[in-house]
């Protein structure tokens, strides 16, 4: 079942996959952000954080199923002002572009919520990090997603937002990760000349580790990464960066690999998948993405057929 996905509710469809995936990469709907249109149950529309961060733990607990022993999961997720207006004039919610004919709903947000004041940051991201941790999964690290273009914001009493976070979780203790694949350019500190103890560097004007004794070209990747949001006509409104996920899948997978991602999208995961050698899997909510997933890879991987399966089919023959 490579190079599929599933349409439906990840919550169902996730259990379908007959083959395991050596990583998942994601980003799933932030809590309160926008309808995506369809059931009442969608994710990202709970009445409260804690349920939100029931309904990921969940689907996490699939996703671990369907990953091999020594498989991660790179997981990109943002952060939610809390909005509660006791005069019930919250602002209306945003729908994808590409769903403009669905009913907009009232923000699941402007219910008054126990232990959160107008204008908290709810901090969602360590909320879900912790949470993961405590259903099994090992929290490895926070990478730091900055973004040089951010939405912009009138607010006069905090910074810009300007980043989001990616959780770097394993199966087990032991798992795969090939650092070598993402190390980044070094600059040239020079080398160092034992006879007299002096450094010679290549005009950098700064002076390398003591006992360094040759250049390296390349350092380890560091945990905060620039990356240019890119909008991508037609698409989904929360497209991902394809430099975003490009390390995540150099660092977590080998080719041959399968790639999985349970919140498909515009199908950013699968190309760029394809573009490293990779196989994926994945789910959405949307049927009617699928022939925006299919353009998308096919973008990257010309020769490439998109097997799309609708999940309802699939349980009605169950």
């Amino acid at each position: 079942m490579r190079d599929t996905i599933l349409f439906g509710d990840c919550r169902d469809t996730l259990t379908q996959f007959d083959e395991q995936a050596r990583m998942c990469v994601t980003s799933p709907p932030y809590y309160g952000l926008r309808d995506y249109g369809g059931e009442e149950s969608q994710i990202g529309m709970e009445q409260t954080p804690e349920e939100y961060i029931d309904e990921m733990v969940k689907v996490f607990r699939l996703v671990r199923d369907c990953l091999t022993d020594d498989g991660t999961l790179w997981l990109n997720i943002g952060d939610s002002y809390y909005n509660y207006r006791s005069d019930g004039n919250y602002p209306k919610q945003t729908v994808s572009r590409t769903r403009q004919d669905l009913p907009v709903k009232t923000p699941v947000r402007g219910n008054k919520l126990e232990g959160l004041k107008s204008k908290d940051l709810i901090g969602i991201p360590w909320m879900l990090a912790f949470a993961l941790r405590s259903d099994g999964w090992y929290l490895r690290q926070d990478i730091i997603w900055h973004k040089p273009n951010p939405m912009p914001e009138s607010v006069r009493d905090r910074c810009t937002k300007s980043h989001e976070y990616i959780f770097l979780l394993s199966k087990n203790k032991n798992y795969y990760y090939d650092n070598e694949a993402i190390k980044e350019p070094a600059k040239d500190w020079g080398t160092r000349d034992r006879t007299n103890g002096k450094y010679h560097n290549e005009g950098t004007g700064l002076q390398p580790h003591s006992g360094l004794t040759k250049s390296y070209p390349t350092k380890n990747k560091r945990s905060v990464w620039s990356v240019t949001k890119k909008p991508y006509k037609g698409a989904h409104f929360a497209t991902f960066p394809p430099e975003l996920i490009e390390p995540c899948i150099k660092a977590g997978s080998e080719e041959g690999d399968i790639i999985l991602d349970p919140f498909m999208g515009s199908g950013t995961t699968a190309a760029v998948a394809k573009s490293l050698d990779r196989d994926y899997i994945g789910c959405e909510l949307h049927e009617d993405y699928g022939s925006l997933i299919q353009k998308r890879v096919q973008e990257y991987h010309p020769v490439e057929e998109v097997s799309q399966q609708t999940t309802i089919n699939i349980l009605d023959i169950i």
